[in-house]
């Protein structure tokens, strides 16, 4: 699995944060996703999947078997 975000498209929800925080975070300043980890491991699959799935803005992309 291999994860992109569009930080452009982000209106900084956060809920990916709160979901996969191993895998996602916030600027301070505006609240816009960082990507921690763009090739998460087996065990983080399904919590990114659902954070991707539950994103406001569809900002962030998952492309499955990278």
């Amino acid at each position: 699995m291999k994860i992109t975000v569009n930080e452009d498209q982000c209106c900084g929800a956060g809920m990916c944060v709160e979901l996969v925080p191993e895998v996602f975070d916030q600027r301070d300043e505006d609240a816009i996703v960082v990507l921690l980890e763009a090739e998460p491991g087996e065990a983080l699959h399904a919590a990114v999947r659902d954070a991707a799935a539950g994103c406001p803005s569809a900002s962030i992309n998952v492309i499955e078997n990278a």
